[in-house]
């Protein structure tokens, strides 16, 4: 199962657009917040199952706060972290894994990538697709599972596919996932 990670596109329609081109078709797409109107884009050019939540500067958009959904048979949680107070730290979302015994629980809000494997689950945060703060190009992740049911992260960089960086990053994606 292929799942594509982003958070904090905050309007920036040619970021979704880019990363659908480099990533292709995918299983599921999480978004974590600070979508910022491009709902309908995400959804017309995803074609699979979707999960997005409302940021902080979602103002108007009719989504929910957090979201609890199965990835195959691993339980997830998944929220934009403001009301988590993730900027300070991720000991609130440590305590959802301890108390409801989660397998993911992803946020967004800091722009900065985290992936942090405590106990036996994941926290993680994709970055930003639109406004890095860890980088300067836009990142996004992807969750897969090897045969076992074990579940393996790819962190990577949005880049110009026109560049022949972003061709090799193309074909390699394209190569892994066919």
């Amino acid at each position: 199962m292929k799942v594509l990670i982003i958070s904090d596109t905050h309007g920036k329609s040619s970021c979704i657009q880019q990363i659908h081109d480099i990533v292709g078709d995918v299983d599921m797409l999480i978004h974590l917040g600070d979508v910022e109107g491009d709902e309908k884009l995400i959804r017309d050019l995803f074609k699979c199952e979707i999960h997005m939540v409302r940021g902080n500067c979602d103002y108007n958009a009719e989504l929910p706060i957090y979201d609890e959904f199965n990835i195959g048979d691993k339980r997830a949680f998944i929220t934009h972290g403001h009301r988590y107070s993730v900027n300070s730290g991720i000991s609130y979302l440590e305590e959802l894994i301890d108390l409801e015994g989660y397998d993911f629980v992803m946020y967004g809000h800091t722009h900065r990538r985290d992936l942090t494997c405590y106990k036996d689950a994941y926290i993680v945060n994709p970055g930003s697709l639109a406004l890095p703060r860890d980088n300067r190009v836009g990142t996004y992740m992807l969750l897969d599972f090897d045969q076992h049911g074990t579940p393996f992260f790819a962190e990577n960089e949005l880049s110009n596919i026109d560049t022949p960086e972003g061709k090799k990053r193309k074909s390699f994606l394209e190569d892994l996932w066919g």
